[in-house]
């Protein structure tokens, strides 16, 4: 029997292709027409606590019960509004200074001989070696009142009592700037080892000043590299909840922990879901921006 190695071929390629979007499909749609099914309920005092989407019993006919209430609280409760500005207000200011700081280490190790590079990358990615929630628990250890960075301050004189750094805006920006950084490092790298250094030659040659070959040369050359970056840092901080919730406090506004306290708290299922619907369109955002500059780079 001859088996026609083009049609195997095919085949194989037919189910390599298949493999992302049925991943998309169980891993992405699928729970998320459950949420927003969920969304469209009424909160019930029972298991599960939400009515049901559709009513087949035989007086109706099949009727559906969907209700628009839980997406008209969020609009008439400034309570959701102030948590998503603010979420949107922390996200961006931490994306901005993951770039600031992440775009010179990622140039220096671009820049880097390979013997040394290599262990560059290693201590960026390092931090990944341990659990997230221990570094943020050290970070709490860190700038609380008895912690190190009060003692050194007051040691060294520059106060004289314990300075309030727990469960301030600023501990959040911290904590989301030094958990995301390497997110930022990593795609910036991977954009700026590619970059040809003879054109920087080339443009001092012709008397342009370091300031010019980094705006007219590095600069847009790094561009893809800065916007993967941007994403895969702004995404995760605009639903972030550990890092709000343990080093913010309490009166920490975010939509990650607005989310879990109506989710557990509350027990609202259906007005927690009408706030990751909201949610997941404010990401979506972004996304489809980038996809709209990736393709005009191509062109």
């Amino acid at each position: 029997m001859v088996v026609n190695p083009g049609k195997g071929d095919r085949l194989w390629r037919g189910i390599v292709i298949a493999a992302p979007y049925v991943w998309l499909l169980l891993f992405f749609l699928v729970p998320f027409g459950i949420v927003l099914k969920i969304s469209f309920a009424d909160p019930l005092v029972a298991q599960p606590p939400f009515s049901a989407f559709f009513d087949w019993s035989a007086q109706t006919g099949g009727k559906v019960l969907a209700t628009l209430d839980n997406y008209r609280f969020l609009l008439e409760d400034k309570l959701y509004l102030v948590s998503y500005l603010k979420s949107i207000q922390i996200a961006l200011i931490s994306t901005l200074l993951c770039l600031l700081l992440g775009f010179p280490m990622a140039y220096a190790i671009a820049l880097t001989p390979y013997p040394w590079r290599n262990l560059l990358l290693l201590l960026v990615i390092l931090p990944f070696w341990t659990s997230f929630l221990l570094r943020v628990y050290a970070w709490m250890v860190m700038l609380g009142k008895q912690g190190l960075i009060n003692q050194m301050l007051m040691s060294v004189g520059l106060t004289e009592e314990p300075l309030q750094m727990l469960y301030t805006d600023g501990a959040v920006y911290l904590g989301i700037v030094y958990t995301y950084v390497p997110f930022m490092i990593l795609p910036l790298y991977a954009t700026l080892e590619r970059l040809d250094l003879d054109l920087h030659d080339a443009a001092a040659d012709l008397g342009a000043r370091p300031l010019q070959v980094f705006r007219d040369i590095t600069l847009p050359m790094a561009t893809p590299g800065i916007i993967a970056g941007c994403l895969l840092v702004f995404i995760p901080a605009l639903g972030e909840y550990v890092i709000p919730a343990l080093l913010g406090g309490l009166d920490s506004l975010m939509i990650g922990r607005t989310l879990y306290d109506e989710f557990f708290v509350n027990r609202d299922w259906p007005l927690a879901s009408a706030v990751a619907v909201v949610l997941l369109l404010i990401l979506i955002l972004p996304i489809m921006l980038f996809q709209r500059l990736q393709q005009e780079a191509e062109a």
